[in-house]
């Protein structure tokens, strides 16, 4: 499992949110979650963006170049 993913899932785990709730927030599917959680697609920029502002966090966190 990729860093980035890694962290959305302990993020959304932390929240208690469901891949589902989550997916439907960021405006995304699903399955494409479940995928960036899991490694199997890399992150558009983009969505790396929405989901470090979506949980209040810096885009460097995501990437575990640095600590909360």
């Amino acid at each position: 499992m990729e860093i980035i993913g890694q962290k959305i899932k302990e993020l959304r785990l932390e929240k208690g949110l469901t891949q589902n709730i989550l997916a439907k927030d960021l405006k995304i599917t699903r399955p494409a979650l479940g995928n960036y959680e899991a490694g199997n697609r890399p992150v558009p920029s983009e969505l790396v963006l929405r989901i470090a502002n979506y949980f209040n966090v810096t885009p460097n966190f995501l990437f575990g170049l640095e600590d909360l």
